[in-house]
């Protein structure tokens, strides 16, 4: 398989992703994702800020949010977001270090 070829499915892939958690399961809440797998939606944007700043581009955090997420992130929190239990921020405290601090994400 030829490289452009590679970029075009890894790009139609993230597509499908994007869709997935933003439009069939937006019910999913961050955390779970998290806690769960080790990202979430907010991860895929930063992801995507982060590549855009490989490439020479300026884009901010705000931005590569409303990107991903279609509006800005407060408008989609008020939307679909829930307040978690305190087990469930608990284990978000060991995932985000576990997968975004340790790793020298942020």
């Amino acid at each position: 398989m030829d490289d452009a070829t590679r970029t075009e499915l890894e790009a139609a892939a993230f597509r499908a992703l994007r869709q997935h958690l933003m439009e069939a399961r937006p019910e999913v809440q961050n955390i779970d994702l998290m806690n769960l797998a080790g990202f979430c939606r907010n991860c895929l944007s930063r992801w995507y800020q982060e590549a855009a700043e490989a490439r020479g581009l300026d884009l901010s955090k705000d931005e590569a949010r409303e990107i991903f997420y279609g509006m800005p992130y407060e408008d989609w929190r008020a939307q679909n977001q829930t307040e978690a239990d305190a087990a469930k921020k608990a284990a978000f405290e060991t995932a985000f270090r576990e997968n975004v601090t340790e790793r020298g994400k942020r």
